[in-house]
Order: structure tokens, then sequence, then C-alpha cells
């Protein structure tokens, strides 16, 4: 998985491609009461466990992520390597999805949780980068300079030549 530790600035407008098709997943927490730290701060301690481990381990799909704060941006190969870690016994969300649903029937509503899932086809999307370094799928596709048939995003959403 691609993850930089800052994006370096770039002064050149650039573009991101990614091959075939692939999956967005953003997911965050919401803390609704502050003062039960005991309630969010397993939650919030988690997600890096898991950063770390889909960053070490690319096999299992996940092409790069960004944190935001407490919202994450996943860029994954396909849905189904997505369930898969969900899934996974012996990885690092399930038993934190299980702790969570634990703690949430003891403590409901002091802290929430939500994801969504986007499946995104081949060429049916595009990026542009100006003044900063790659990030979102910048991180997980092929930078190309946006120029040509790159230059503009109705270029890049029909897919003009690049030359």
């Amino acid at each position: 998985m691609n993850q930089p530790a800052a994006p370096r600035p770039e002064t050149a407008r650039m573009t991101a491609e990614l091959d075939g098709d692939f999956v967005v997943f953003l997911i965050g927490m919401q803390i609704n009461r502050p003062w039960r730290v005991q309630a969010w701060l397993p939650v919030l301690l988690a997600m890096p466990r898991m950063l770390r481990e889909l960053q070490e381990q690319p096999q299992l799909g996940c092409l790069a992520s960004w944190n935001t704060g407490f919202t994450v941006v996943q860029y994954w190969r396909s849905t189904e390597h997505l369930m898969a870690y969900a899934r996974a016994r012996d990885h690092q969300h399930l038993p934190a999805w299980q702790a969570f649903n634990r703690r949430a029937r003891r403590a409901a509503g002091d802290v929430g949780i939500w994801h969504e899932t986007f499946r995104v086809q081949a060429g049916a999307y595009e990026t542009v980068y100006v003044g900063t370094g790659p990030r979102g799928l910048g991180r997980a596709g092929n930078l190309h300079p946006a120029t040509h048939g790159r230059a503009t995003a109705e270029g890049r959403l029909r897919g003009a030549p690049t030359s």
C-alpha cells in the first residue's frame, strides 16, 4: 500500500490513473459523548493498528489510505478484497468490530462509526493535483502530467489521447 508520510508539493499539474475497477471505502467515527473516554478511545486506537496491518500486507488488497482525522479514505483492489479483510478472523478488523459491538451494547450512543463503499469502474473518474502532492487516488494509482488529453476534467473523464 503506497502511503507516503506527507504529500510532496508538486509544481506541475498531475493526474492519477489506476488500471481496472477499484473500490473507494470511507470509514469514520463520531464521538457523541466526549467525557465517556472509555467508550471511544478503544475505537480510536483500533484504526491505526488496522492501517498498519494493511500497509504491511499489500496482498490484502488495500492500495492506499488517507487519514483525515476521524475519517479514513481507502482505495481497494476489489470489494472481494475488502470483504475478505472485514471477515478475516486472523486480522485486526473483525476482533475490533466485535469488541465495538460489545461496548456499544453497554454504552449506546457514546460513539458512532460509519462507512460507505463505492465501486468505481475503470475510467469512470478523474483527478487533478495542483500545488500539492498526490492525495487519495494519487497515492494508489500512477501519476501523469495533466497535459494534452489529460489537461481538463472533461478530457480525463472522456479518456482523451494523452499526447
